[in-house]
Parts: structure tokens; sequence; C-alpha cells
């Protein structure tokens, strides 16, 4: 497993993450008992994974309460990412419907304490805004009360977390002039490469780390979804419509001489091809069992694409037609 590390932060961190909202919900097509999770927290770490991200909502509260039973008494072995921002408590979500947000000083104080006391321990590594809009990345005081907590040692960075859907490109520019923004995490792949390109280039700048989820194309990558494939309304994918899969899966293929000439699966490329770009800190790649962890953490080996093959699939994704992308609503 080889480290980089994360922005301005100085905290290093895993190439390959371990996202951990899986274990907590069922919207990947699979519900995964907490023994099996816990046998992938630490599968993952004796592969040298020591960046864990997780968020207070997923299964509301439970991924976190994972990691910190499988990881008491290691706490200074792990680097732990959370976020917040959902009032989950008590809430019914309908679908992948978003609850209402808060970033408030008293809300954050409350979600903070919280998760502290799931993961059993008194301090967050990278503490994070979950799927903030631009009024709440232009609000000084979520920042100011952020600020306060790294004085105080509850935290050390904190991250803006942008979605729920892919884009939000002005949110994730503005929230990189904030100084102790050392992250922002943001949908890329080698298939749905705006506004991660932007972002990515602006993060060079700003010494800001990158962190990737949906590195997989919902599976796409992987071979997971095919133009047979049904999915679940239930399942995050359920998103993805026919004739999106159909033209992605075309992509593939004009892909797929790129990865053959490196002796790469089509899986193996598109990981490689983000690690590639080095304002990335880490993928955070979307897995449901012990062999998928182990796929991913040997992806992370010390070898990258060759700046001809990174100027091809610059050149063909740049042939593609555009694609729909998310942004604060503008309401007044």
């Amino acid at each position: 497993m080889k480290y980089r590390t994360l922005g301005k932060s100085g905290i290093r961190v895993s190439e390959i993450g371990f996202g951990a909202w899986t274990i907590a919900l069922d919207w990947w097509g699979k519900k995964i008992d907490e023994d099996e999770a816990k046998r992938m927290l630490k599968r993952a770490y004796d592969l040298g994974i020591n960046f864990f991200e997780t968020g207070d909502m997923y299964g509301k509260g439970k991924s976190e309460k994972l990691i910190g039973e499988v990881f008491k008494g290691m706490r200074n072995e792990i680097v732990i990412s959370t976020k917040y921002g959902y009032e989950f408590e008590g809430a019914t979500q309908i679908g992948h419907n978003e609850l209402p947000q808060r970033f408030d000083p008293l809300f954050t104080e409350h979600a903070l304490k919280n998760s502290l006391a799931r993961l059993q321990t008194d301090h967050i590594d990278v503490y994070g805004l979950h799927n903030p809009k631009m009024y709440h990345i232009k609000d000084d005081t979520i920042f100011h009360t952020l600020d306060n907590k790294i004085n105080e040692g509850v935290i050390g960075t904190y991250q803006v977390a942008l979605g729920p859907a892919i884009g939000w490109t002005q949110e994730g520019l503005e929230s990189m002039k904030r100084p102790n923004v050392s992250a922002v995490q943001t949908v890329y792949n080698i298939l749905e490469q705006t506004p991660g390109n932007e972002l990515i280039d602006a993060a060079a700048t700003k010494d800001v780390g990158i962190l990737v989820r949906v590195p997989d194309a919902s599976g796409i990558l992987t071979g997971k979804v095919t133009a047979d494939t049904k999915i679940d309304e239930k399942d995050h994918r359920s998103v993805r419509r026919g004739e999106w899969i159909k033209s992605a899966l075309q992509k593939v293929e004009q892909l797929r001489p790129i990865a053959q000439r490196n002796g790469l699966s089509i899986t193996e490329l598109a990981i490689k091809f983000i690690l590639s770009k080095n304002p990335v800190s880490s993928v955070l790649p979307t897995v449901v069992s012990v062999e998928e962890i182990e796929q991913f953490a040997a992806m992370s080996d010390g070898h990258y694409l060759p700046s001809t093959d990174m100027t091809e699939i610059a050149s063909l994704y740049m042939s593609w037609p555009p694609y729909e992308i998310k942004a604060t609503a503008i309401t007044s």
C-alpha cells in the first residue's frame, strides 16, 4: 500500500481508502451483517489501508459504531474521517431523498459529540461537511466553529464532501478558499471527469487533497453492471438509466486497448488513471466484501499510467458528449 499526504493537513492516508457507508446501508444491492462488516474493516487494515471514511448518517451512526468497535485501542494507527450535517435522528428517509441539513454551531457541537462517542475516540482526524450547499460554504460561522475545534484539538482538519449527485463545481472551488479545508471529496472516474478535472487543477494550487468516490462509475468499470443488469429501486445506482449504461459500456470499449497494452483490467485502468493525478489523496471504492477490498488494495502498487496514455484518455473524454451536473439551486 502506498500513502499520500492529505493536502495541507500533513496527514498521511492510504491511496486506497475504506468508504464505510456500505457496511451500514443496503444501498448497493447487498446488506452486510455486522460480523462481515468487522471482517472487512480488519482485512482492510491488514492490507495497509489506514484511511476510514464515513458519515454520521450512515445507518444512523451504525458505520461509526462499527469503526469504533473494531479499532478500539488502535486509535493512533488509523486515520478517521467522518461527516455531518443531516438531521437524521428521529427522521425517516424516503428512498434516497435528502434529509434536512444543519451546520449551525449548536448542531455542530451535538453532531461532533455523538460521533466522538460512537467512534470511541477523543478526536477525529478529518471532520467533514456532508453535501453542503453554496450558502453553507459562504457562511463564516460554520467554519469559525470548525476552526475552534481544530484549536481545541478535537478535530485535525476538515473536508467538504460534495454531493449527493455529481457536480457542485462552484461549491468545491469556493470551499478551497477556506484556509483549513484540506480536502474536497467528489465523484470522479475515467468516464465522469467533470467537474473533477477542474477541481483537481484548483486543488493543486490550493494544496487541497482530492478524495474520490464512485471511482467505478457505479459498477460499470468493475463489470458488475452490464446492459442486462436490472437495478432494484432501493439500490443507489437506480438513478443510472438504461441509456446511460449503454453509452458508458461503449466508452469502456474505447478504453479497452489502453488497458490491454498496459496489461491491466478495465477496473485497474480506472483506478490507476485516478491515482495518476497527483492532487488525489485517496480513492474510496465501493466495496461490499473482503475479496473486493483485497482486489482494490492490490492496485496501490506505485505503478501509474504513462503520460502518453493519460493524454489519450483526455482526448477520448473530450470527444464524448457532456452530461448534467448539479449545483446549489438559486432561489432568489
